[in-house]
């Protein structure tokens, strides 16, 4: 028989570290109890009528609206009353976590002294996310002794793993308390796994600035750009990736840099994962990630869900699409400044009358971005890139739909391209609150019988991919040195909004 899962009895802290230290205790002691006793049963031990363990929690009470004079959009809760959150991979969130303790305390604890209460919560770990990440010791039992699994652990809850704090339709019951953040400890395990199951990459490589391409031309640009940065030494400050990180978590350092121990754990993949995700690493975690979502909105949704819990600075669409109007030429760029939703995989999250608006310094980012690479200004800038509306379908074959009706709609929109993913990447964005962006490069004019032929495509994309994915990147930098506190504006955030960015 096991002991008794780890107990901790709630404590109050005034300090953000020790906060945090108390809330990793609380989570390696449980994590470690349930590691423990499924090694014992794989073996064939009874371990008991069940095992459980716990995550942590952390929770504010305030009695005032009073608060300190914050500039920042997030780090302080909306008014009286309590607050709580349950908390999970204190060693990947460390940053974040004591980042948002500080905030809270720095906002709240001049009024009345308040504090951050640490305990351990009644939210049960379900035993898949115990796990380390090179574990893989359910394989080994019978099928016998897996059913049996069932009745001696727990299972992931999906009742406790909803979006309905991130949607604005949570509503806790009388005499709970209100939520800190937009996910919970187990929604947040389960993105994290899942994150692993479709790029092919472990979580701590993610990185805070994410691009999302529709096609493999531009991560082939991406990987030969990684190569080439890591083959080369440091220029200074401003050039500070340290490592490239592809499928399979093959970790290339860069010149100079130590080989840490976990580099020889990755290998290559029989086969590339649904969407394959590929990491320009920084040592603050602030370089960019960029993920092959494939063709589709279903792809951009489910990709998007789950990096959502990673809490990223900003993530931009970089992609072909159909240029809708006569004037434009094949590789012009688009920057989405609105978009026309009829992706379909959002209506329910989000209802089709919110908008989805610009963001004003992403948007001058990008433009800047532009300019630089391309060397252009004034009237031959507005020539090779035009600002409007983006419409995304969930239907490839569009053209092919009777009387026109779909030409009508985009027509009355305005919409002046047309892709699969970039309005469910940006509903995402607003959703989710992650700062989001599109830039567009047009790649067939179907409305103007300029179709995709095998020999005019692969021109266009010599010509144009390498210098839209520069765009992207250089706009990436200049977001990151913007400061990324401006980026986590108010124009995301609801009337109560949780209290984490």
């Amino acid at each position: 028989m096991l002991p008794n899962r780890p107990h901790f009895a709630p404590m109050q802290f005034d300090d953000p570290i020790a906060a945090y230290e108390q809330v990793l205790a609380i989570y390696d002691a449980n994590i470690a109890h349930l590691r423990d006793a499924m090694k014992r049963f794989v073996a064939g031990e009874n371990v008991g009528e069940h095992v459980r363990a716990c995550y942590p929690f952390v929770r504010v009470h305030t009695d005032t609206v009073a608060r300190a004079d914050s500039r920042l959009a997030f780090g302080f809760v909306a008014g009286p009353g309590t607050y709580e959150t349950t908390l999970t991979r204190p060693d990947l969130f460390a940053r974040y976590y004591q980042q948002q303790f500080k905030l809270l305390l720095k906002n709240h604890g001049h009024h009345q002294q308040v504090r951050l209460e640490v305990g351990t919560s009644a939210q049960p770990i379900p035993i898949h996310f115990s796990f380390a990440e090179h574990e893989h010791i359910e394989g080994s039992m019978t099928a016998e002794r897996r059913l049996l699994m069932r009745d001696v652990f727990d299972l992931p809850n999906l009742a406790a793993m909803d979006d309905g704090i991130a949607n604005g339709t949570h509503e806790p019951p009388p005499g709970e308390a209100q939520p800190l953040s937009l996910f919970t400890a187990p929604r947040v395990d389960y993105s994290l796994q899942r994150l692993r199951h479709y790029t092919g990459t472990s979580c701590e490589h993610f990185q805070k600035f994410v691009l999302f391409t529709n096609y493999q031309f531009y991560i082939d640009e991406f990987v030969k750009l990684g190569h080439e940065l890591m083959a080369a030494p440091s220029t200074g400050p401003e050039d500070d990736y340290i490592a490239f990180v592809e499928p399979g978590n093959i970790v290339t350092r860069r010149v100079g840099q130590a080989v840490l121990p976990g580099d020889a754990l990755g290998a290559p993949l029989p086969r590339l994962p649904q969407m394959p995700g590929y990491h320009l690493i920084r040592a603050d975690g602030a370089g960019i990630s960029m993920v092959n979502i494939g063709v589709g909105p279903a792809n951009a949704k489910t990709i998007t869900d789950h990096i959502a819990v990673l809490r990223p600075h900003a993530w931009l669409m970089l992609g072909h699409c159909a240029g809708l109007r006569n004037t434009q030429e094949l590789g012009d760029y688009v920057l989405a400044h609105g978009y026309v939703r009829e992706d379909h995989v959002l209506d329910e999250d989000l209802p089709l009358w919110v908008p989805i608006p610009p963001l004003a310094e992403v948007q001058v980012a990008i433009e800047a971005a532009v300019a630089e690479v391309t060397q252009l200004t004034g009237h031959d800038l507005k020539r090779v890139m035009r600002t409007g509306t983006v419409a995304s379908t969930d239907n490839r074959n569009w053209e092919l739909l009777p009387q026109r009706t779909p030409e009508r709609r985009f027509s009355q929109s305005r919409a002046i391209a047309l892709d699969m993913e970039s309005a469910t990447i940006a509903a995402n964005g607003f959703r989710f609150r992650v700062p989001y962006g599109t830039l567009l490069c047009v790649s067939d004019k179907p409305m103007h019988g300029e179709i995709k032929l095998p020999g005019m495509a692969n021109q266009f994309y010599r010509d144009r991919v390498d210098q839209h994915l520069r765009i992207g990147i250089r706009a990436v930098e200049l977001l990151r040195d913007l400061g990324v506190d401006r980026l986590h504006s108010r124009k995301l955030r609801s009337f109560t909004e949780v209290a984490f960015q």
